[in-house]
């Protein structure tokens, strides 16, 4: 029978052959993942229809494929895959140390890229199912090349090094200097394609200020754990009063969640939240939607879920359509100020930065607190600055008195 790629949504043309997880001549149990097809956006599993193996792949790794378009044949002959099970047990068989690994073990792209590198696949430790060696495997294993080859290659004695200064340059031939050329992602290059849109469509805009983090630190501090126990384990975040911060500050200005359509203005009448997930993929936003519905509790548990679908790959097309404004937290990775850009056809984006203790004026005394810059990017087109200004100091006042999130103050 044959194997096709998934029926794509309309906003999806065309993928690309991610990676083949089965060759022919493979036993395949049903639903176990054949292949990876990457889209603009997630990437999508194609699974077995039923027991069998695969005979014939027809889209190679790298391959762009079409909705619903043929990408390998398959046979459902249970008794070949009976036998295969067999014949595949005695293969699987861990092979022993010094012995050199079979080419079974790599993806035919994996021995591609490791040929044209000019390295020995056996080197290369395998990331699949059952220590297979992927392309992925190969391509780390090539960046990480010339520190690896120092570490491999037997070194000479070396001369006393007495009078000789530590910080000279080594010599090398041009050799040394590796250069690598891969093809952008799908996902890459969508994100390229979008962030150059959003300038140029935009007359985006970006306002600070800052925010003094104590007063959520102290009360995650005081009722961590009963709020773990409470809520099944789920503990509270900074990014649970953002996102609830950021609905009541929504309420109050309208056009911030609103979009333009044309010569249209949209304005949404929910609040349905983004919040940016960094992946090795690339930057994915996530939806919680109805965030004005959800309790703290409830949107940390989306936050955790959203995060654990993304780092496997897991995260549906559905999961990430939509959504009236983004926030994105570049604090985790020790950013101390950046202009987030919009998510178009959003008209803000929120970025949180690192906290750091900073000497601040309080009631007249220098004092130490806690403090973070906050960044609201915005479509001046819909978006005065005033408005601009106000929203975020709706939000920096809601964080420095939690107490009028819950009461709508």
């Amino acid at each position: 029978m044959d194997i096709k790629a998934p029926t794509f949504p309309e906003s999806i043309t065309e993928g690309t052959v991610a990676q083949w997880h089965k060759q022919p001549g493979e036993s395949v149990r049903r639903d176990e993942l054949l292949a990876d097809i990457e889209t603009d956006k997630v990437v999508i599993e194609v699974v077995a229809p039923d027991d069998g193996a695969l005979t014939e792949i027809l889209k190679v790794e790298g391959s762009v494929v079409e909705s619903d378009e043929v990408i390998a044949h398959f046979s459902s002959d249970p008794a070949l895959a009976e036998a295969l099970d067999s014949e595949n047990s005695v293969a699987s068989t861990p092979p022993l140390q010094g012995v050199a690994l079979e080419d079974s073990v790599a993806s035919p792209a994996a021995r591609k890229l490791a040929s044209e590198s000019s390295i020995d696949i056996n080197r290369v430790s395998g990331s699949g199912r059952d220590g297979r060696v992927t392309k992925e495997d190969v391509a780390k294993f090539v960046a990480l090349m010339p520190e690896t080859e120092a570490l491999l290659k037997p070194q000479p004695a070396q001369p006393s090094t007495a009078g000789i200064d530590a910080t000279s340059p080594m010599t090398g031939d041009s050799e040394d200097r590796i250069e690598r050329r891969v093809p952008m992602t799908r996902l890459r290059a969508s994100i390229a394609k979008r962030l150059v849109e959003a300038q140029h469509n935009a007359a985006m805009l970006t306002t600070f200020n800052e925010v003094d983090m104590a007063p959520v630190m102290a009360l995650r501090k005081k009722y961590q754990e009963q709020f773990q126990k409470t809520h099944n384990g789920t503990r509270l975040g900074f990014m649970s009063f953002f996102v609830r911060a950021v609905v009541e500050a929504l309420k109050r200005f309208p056009s911030v969640n609103a979009s333009i359509d044309g010569n249209d203005i949209v304005y949404h009448g929910y609040y349905d939240i983004g919040v940016a997930v960094s992946t090795e993929r690339g930057l994915v936003v996530p939806v919680v939607r109805e965030a004005d519905a959800l309790s703290l509790a409830q949107i940390e548990d989306h936050i955790n879920a959203y995060g654990l679908k993304a780092k496997s790959n897991k995260l549906s097309l559905e999961d990430m359509a939509g959504g009236t404004f983004t926030i994105s937290n570049g604090g985790v990775f020790g950013s101390m100020m950046s202009t987030p850009i919009l998510n178009a056809p959003q008209t803000g984006v929120l970025g949180m930065h690192n906290i750091q203790d900073r000497a601040v004026v309080v009631e007249g005394e220098i004092v130490i607190r806690p403090m973070m810059y906050l960044a609201l990017s915005y479509d001046h087109r819909l978006i005065d600055g005033r408005e601009a200004v106000q929203f975020l100091v709706a939000i920096k006042g809601m964080i420095e008195d939690p107490a009028r999130i819950l009461l709508e103050l």
